[in-house]
């Protein structure tokens, strides 16, 4: 998936040197467990030994998106948005303010209020309440030209032990949480993904056109 999100994020670079159109895609995985490293993560922020991950099937990579250490794999939606913000606005923060508000929104549908934490990108509950502020989506990308991709993790029925073995994000003392466990019970993922699409259509105005894929609206 990584190759394949620098694959379309390259076409749109070239494509944008010889003056053609560019083209937006939205990407949702489903990965096996992996630590993801950002640029800026620092390697002691995994607590877990090479040997033990091994033992627990968990891969590790150090990748080129922003942001620290954070855990991917089953339960949970990613989504990879591949955009041209030229075609938007060129301004990283609303970009990321924005993915955030598709979570939040999402959340919302659910009856749980997701919310911001000043100065720590993602979507938290209860941010403000020292002791109880736990993230539940969280958010790194990188950005080339303005082409954007790696995106956000939303924890929906997510084993929160994966977590246990890391610094979530390089942010100390303060849990993660999913919808399942704020929820009490299991919830249905392919449902979660459509209410994402369409509260991505919202925030971004635009009209996903193809399983993968999306083009700007015309209003």
């Amino acid at each position: 998936m990584w190759d394949y999100q620098e694959s379309l994020l390259q076409n749109n670079v070239k494509a944008k040197s010889a003056g053609e159109e560019t083209r937006h895609h939205l990407l949702f995985v489903e990965h096996d467990p992996v630590y993801t490293l950002g640029k800026s993560g620092k390697p002691e922020h995994v607590l877990i030994s090479e040997e033990e991950r091994n033992i627990k099937n968990i891969e590790f990579f150090h990748i080129n998106r922003g942001g620290d250490i954070t855990f991917h794999g089953p339960g949970q939606v990613v989504g990879y948005p591949i955009l041209d913000l030229q075609k938007f606005r060129t301004d990283l923060g609303w970009y990321l303010r924005s993915l955030e508000e598709v979570i939040i929104l999402t959340m919302g549908e659910y009856g749980l209020k997701g919310e911001r934490s000043a100065g720590e990108t993602g979507v938290w509950i209860e941010p403000g309440t020292k002791g109880k502020e736990r993230k539940i989506c969280a958010m790194g990308i990188r950005c080339s030209r303005w082409i954007t991709m790696h995106g956000f993790a939303f924890n929906v029925n997510t084993d929160l032990d994966y977590f246990n073995y890391i610094i979530p994000c390089g942010i100390q003392n303060k849990r993660v949480t999913s919808l399942k466990e704020e929820l009490g019970h299991e919830l249905n993922y392919a449902e979660v993904q459509e209410k994402l699409k369409k509260n991505f259509e919202i925030v971004f105005d635009v009209a996903i056109v193809e399983e993968v894929e999306i083009q700007k609206s015309q209003t």
